[in-house]
């Protein structure tokens, strides 16, 4: 039934039972006398009807409801004439059913906003916990008392809802655990002027996002591939993962090479660049900053702008992800105490153009007295 005739159908039958109420009322002031000689006019004329067996009409619902209603103020079954008592028993279960299904409508109430959120949030946060977990977790610290069925019903679709601990973690959060432990690299290609097809290869930290190593080939060997690790890997270093894909170049002798300098080779699955995610956002970036707006003329170029950005990438852009911060924690970058919104007025703002002005670093420099 469509919402508008359900409307016209509650107004129709609202309608009939105050035509019933008034009617009512007006038998009120009826004088008893006359009140029982009418019930016995009336009831001598059914007399007739039933001799005859006329059919009666199928009452519709506000007539059923009218005579549910008439039914609590005398003792009806001596007046039940057209349909059976055990007919008018089961319109009496039928109302009350409808009547608790409109008092119960829509359930429990839902938890607040926030709430919701924060369930959300400790599920995504927190893989191995399940329900009764996050549940005992709010009621023992937050003082949110729900039950497991209740952080179930808010629990995120595209998680797992019925684990109670798993024998391992995700990748995501083996990569968080262990980001300053660390790096990963990967091959991105560039176009020069000519039409030559030259390769990047990139060696980041993950834990400070650095760039550690970045250096241009035209023939990407392995043998090229294992020096430039033994180049960027200073012998002191901490790591102890390397992350990279299944590219032809790592070759078993690059992983010897990698296994030499004290670093656990991690391959990535097949086609899956979201399990290194952070070096493809870092090529991302590294095409959307500065190879998408110039144009190398030769390696040796190539080289150059890459060898400027990286300069900047590292000491001079700041990244969302540390705070803000720059990657390289020793760069010497002056940091200034927060003064709201303004320039103190014994310094001035001097602007470095990096890149021929593709970018710019700004720092404050005193003015001269």
């Amino acid at each position: 039934m469509s919402p508008i005739r359900a409307v016209l159908r509650v107004l129709h039958i609202s309608q009939d039972l105050l035509h019933e109420a008034l009617r009512f009322l007006r038998l009120l002031a009826t004088p008893k006398s006359s009140l029982a000689a009418e019930v016995l006019f009336l009831r001598k004329q059914l007399v007739f009807y039933q001799e005859r067996k006329v059919k009666p009409h199928r009452f519709n619902d506000s007539a059923r409801l009218a005579l549910l209603l008439w039914a609590k103020l005398f003792d009806w079954k001596s007046a039940l004439v057209n349909v059976k008592p055990e007919t008018f028993i089961g319109w009496h279960n039928k109302a009350f059913q409808l009547f608790w299904r409109w008092k119960s409508r829509g359930g429990r109430p839902r938890l607040p906003k926030n709430i919701r959120r924060l369930i959300a949030e400790m599920a995504a946060n927190n893989p191995t916990w399940g329900q009764e977990r996050v549940a005992d977790e709010l009621a023992l610290k937050l003082g949110v008392l729900v039950s497991p069925r209740t952080v179930k019903k808010y629990w995120p679709n595209d998680l797992d809802s019925g684990r109670n601990g798993v024998s391992g973690q995700r990748w995501m959060t083996f990569v968080r655990n262990h980001a300053h432990a660390m790096i990963a690299c990967d091959f991105a290609t560039v176009v020069t002027a000519r039409f030559r097809v030259l390769y990047v290869f990139v060696i980041m930290e993950v834990g400070r996002r650095k760039l550690l190593h970045c250096n241009v080939t035209a023939h990407p060997t392995a043998l090229w591939t294992a020096q430039q690790f033994r180049e960027a890997i200073p012998g002191d270093h901490s790591y102890r993962f390397l992350i990279h894909d299944r590219d032809k170049t790592y070759s078993d002798d690059v992983d010897e090479a990698v296994q030499s300098l004290g670093l656990k080779t991690l391959r990535t699955p097949v086609r899956a660049p979201q399990a290194n995610a952070y070096c493809e956002r870092l090529i991302g970036t590294m095409r959307r900053e500065c190879l998408d707006f110039l144009i190398p003329l030769s390696e040796k170029h190539l080289r150059g702008i890459l060898r400027e950005w990286v300069a900047h990438y590292n000491r001079g852009r700041p990244h969302s992800s540390l705070g803000p911060d720059v990657p390289d924690a020793e760069s010497g970058l002056q940091r200034v105490e927060p003064c709201g919104h303004r320039i103190p007025v014994d310094h001035q703002v001097v602007a470095k153009a990096v890149l021929g002005g593709l970018h710019h670093e700004y720092r404050l420099e005193r003015r001269a007295a």
